[in-house]
């Protein structure tokens, strides 16, 4: 990712985390905020306009791209879960290098077109059918990593140690090319990959029936000595539980916890069928919780304790996860208004903090610290909201994160920046000319 090495943008309105300023502008070199002045009236002279309301970009912090192929084609009839995974497999059999690079470049383009600048993919699926090992062991990670940089986005590869098919099972022939065989073989092959100026590397556990209790510490250990995010995949569905319960007597957990998981690089994805002690357990850690509602109701999977986590210490993040639709305004939104189903009470969380779970907390999951923030040395990315759309306009500019979080949508994203530079400029995206056609091209591969 190359950056500008100066540049100056005139913001008509910006959130600058507490309320929305008029007027406010941001001078950026070498990727970073160098200034943020406020009350400008006017644009200075050579400043590029953004009108609207600019947001720090947004994180989408749980995501596996190769899912966004699924999109309307598991919706025909009912099932569960476990049915909408047989037709998940189905599609992952037929993923190779480069044609998960051609989809993971439109589907990271699709986000940038909604505001995302940062990522975190949950990547397992390393191997090629049948588990043989590519010439380059890491060909898959790498063809997301140079996917997003095609696209415009910062990624975190999340890369996940995947071994079992459950309590004590071995993979399934789908699975197969998940799988390492161990956590060491996992570290051994995670550990040749190289961040670079807009990747991060990450581990994950794809689920504690996916990876055998004596190995959770060897991934655990690899994150820790890297200072590098862990994330994991945790009571999602009850069927987890209870198999947990029956092998080894716990919940999942009290599993993870058991086994040195649990922590504040740590984010649980889901965190949806908990004890009480299995929230305080997550909360007084300071593991975080990533929720991905669309894709949380989509599968039926439920509505977790998101309240209650957070009031214990989770820090929330949000994800888009299965790609039922790339939308973190309504991520954001789906988050407060399950909450209302779910109580039948209303005003959970303000709309700032909610933009705080799609933006600063969701970089930090991913190990982004400096982003998510429209101030003096943080990463200059920007995402910018149109205000006069069928859906936005109307209110006061300074309810702009009222009408962010609980009006608009990802196609009132008119422009976002990564580093500095322009991803998408007026609603079109500069280096991925025809978004809907690189998405029909990559999906119908897949299909033949």
């Amino acid at each position: 990712m190359t950056h500008p090495r100066t540049r100056t943008y005139w913001l008509e309105h910006a959130w600058l985390g507490t309320h929305v300023g008029p007027g406010v502008v941001v001078e950026a070199a070498d990727g970073r905020i160098k200034a943020v002045r406020t009350d400008v009236p006017a644009p200075p002279p050579g400043a590029e306009i953004l009108r609207g309301l600019t947001l720090p970009g947004l994180a989408n912090a749980h995501s596996h791209a190769f899912h966004r192929a699924l999109r309307g084609t598991v919706q025909v009839g009912s099932g569960t879960f476990w049915t909408w995974r047989e037709v998940m497999y189905s599609v992952a059999e037929k993923l190779t290098p480069e044609t998960y690079h051609a989809l993971a470049r439109a589907v990271y383009a699709e986000m940038a077109l909604a505001g995302v600048t940062s990522v975190g993919e949950f990547h397992y699926v390393h191997h090629a059918p049948g588990g043989a090992r590519y010439a380059d062991p890491n060909a898959m990670g790498e063809a997301l990593i140079a996917a997003a940089a095609d696209a415009g986005i910062r990624i975190t590869l999340l890369d996940t140690a995947y071994l079992s098919s459950g309590f004590g099972r071995p993979p399934t022939a789908h699975q197969l090319r998940f799988s390492d065989g161990t956590a060491e073989a996992w570290a051994e092959r995670c550990s040749v990959l190289k961040e670079r100026d807009h990747a991060r590397i990450g581990a994950a556990i794809h689920s504690v029936r996916a990876v055998p209790a004596d190995q959770l510490a060897t991934v655990a250990r690899w994150a820790e000595e890297r200072r590098a995010p862990l994330h994991v995949h945790l009571s999602e569905q009850t069927a987890e539980n209870d198999a947990c319960r029956e092998a080894h007597g716990c919940t999942p957990t009290q599993l993870l916890a058991l086994h040195g998981v649990l922590g504040p690089r740590t984010t649980g994805v889901h965190n949806t069928h908990l004890t009480a002690e299995d929230v305080s357990l997550i909360g007084g850690s300071g593991t975080g919780t990533c929720m991905c509602p669309t894709t949380e109701r989509d599968l039926a999977d439920g509505i977790g304790p998101a309240v209650a986590l957070q009031n214990e210490g989770s820090p929330l993040c949000l994800g888009s996860d299965s790609h039922a639709v790339i939308d973190l305004l309504e991520e954001a939104r789906a988050m407060e208004l399950d909450e209302r189903l779910r109580t039948r009470t209303r005003g959970h969380w303000t709309a700032a903090a909610l933009l705080r779970a799609a933006s600063a907390d969701g970089h930090a999951a991913l190990g982004w610290q400096e982003a998510g923030r429209i101030e003096e040395n943080a990463l200059a990315d920007l995402t910018t909201i149109a205000l006069d759309s069928v859906r936005t306009a109307g209110p006061l500019p300074r309810l702009g994160a009222e009408t962010a979080v609980f009006a608009a949508s990802a196609a009132d994203v008119r422009h976002t920046v990564v580093g500095g530079r322009h991803v998408v400029r007026d609603g079109s995206h500069v280096l991925v000319p025809d978004v809907p056609q690189a998405l029909a091209q990559a999906v119908d591969a897949l299909r033949g």
